[in-house]
């Protein structure tokens, strides 16, 4: 199941997700083995949503692992090696409403304000000036808005040529959380489509240094570039989660559909990047060794090797 498709059906029995990410188009099950996040300072990445984890060993055996024991926080960013996850506790709240607004051509500031201006903020640019071209604030309903630059006219897309109508209401209006928090429309083509991404998670405070590091090669960056998405996570307790034990920013990179052109790109972000220990996020384009970004790698071999003794869910990627 899509987190669209949950998330419809909790909200009709009067509940909800604390978060949800950029896309509802995702599953819920890959999307929790790869660390995928939305953003809020105060929101944990989807993972941290999970209170228990069913899986398919490699003899057919069914275990579930819960919250509380061992081999938990091993187990829920699993990247599929440690078997078939058939089924997910999750946590859940009240259901709420959310509304949408967006600014235009904001300039770099404290990313700490910026990010913390909302109960989920995302901040867009092109890196074709020192500026962020749109931030959308998802604010609960008693929640102020803190102006941080000219209010959008209009609805808008975060990648530019592309149609808005593809994203969901703002310009203030309320409505449910799942049709809010997520910036695009589980009936349309999310993002681009056709695409490559990036992204790196560095920690909260390194986040300024990291963007000025950033805007330094921007014009590097710009021209294979779609959008660049700058977000919050907070710190979780999963071993091989991109915000494992510290808060943090993270870089989302939208490219052109050209490996060729991207990957040297890449490669510059990742050089201006390494002083600031940039956990690269799985799944999408990077070049990094993950094995030097987490303090409990080794941990999560031992645990795989331990429930897969043979390796029967590996494959090359692994």
């Amino acid at each position: 199941m899509r987190y669209g498709e949950v998330a419809v059906r909790l909200h009709e029995a009067g509940y909800a997700l604390p978060n949800l990410a950029s896309l509802p188009h995702i599953a819920v099950a890959g999307a929790v083995a790869t660390g995928t996040h939305g953003s809020g300072v105060r929101l944990g990445s989807l993972a941290s949503a999970v209170a228990a984890v069913e899986i398919v060993g490699p003899d057919g055996s069914l275990r579930t692992v819960a919250r509380g024991d061992a081999d938990f926080p091993g187990s829920v960013v699993g990247l599929g090696a440690l078997g078939i996850v058939t089924r997910l506790t999750l946590d859940l709240v009240p259901a709420f409403e959310v509304r949408q607004l967006v600014y235009d051509d904001v300039p770099f500031g404290p990313l700490d304000e910026l990010l913390g201006g909302a109960y989920s903020v995302s901040l867009f640019t092109d890196w074709r000036a020192s500026r962020f071209s749109q931030v959308w604030h998802k604010l609960l309903p008693d929640q102020p808005s803190v102006l941080v630059g000219l209010a959008a006219d209009g609805p808008r897309h975060p990648v530019p040529g592309m149609p808005p109508e593809h994203c969901t209401a703002q310009l203030g209006q309320p409505g449910p959380w799942y049709d809010r928090l997520p910036h695009f429309r589980l009936a349309y083509t999310p993002s681009a489509g056709n695409e490559l991404q990036s992204e790196y998670l560095v920690s909260t405070v390194d986040g300024d240094a990291a963007l000025a590091a950033l805007d330094r090669i921007r014009d590097t960056i710009a021209p294979v570039l779609l959008v660049c998405e700058v977000r919050a996570v907070a710190a979780d307790d999963a071993w091989l989660s991109l915000a494992y034990g510290r808060d943090s920013v993270a870089f989302h990179f939208t490219w052109v559909p050209d490996a060729g052109r991207v990957a040297p790109v890449v490669t510059a972000i990742e050089d201006a990047l390494e002083p600031f220990a940039p956990r690269p996020h799985w799944g999408k384009v990077y070049r990094l060794d993950p094995s030097a970004r987490y303090e409990r790698y080794g941990d999560f071999r031992a645990l795989r090797r331990r429930v897969d003794p043979d390796g029967k869910f590996g494959n090359e990627y692994l």
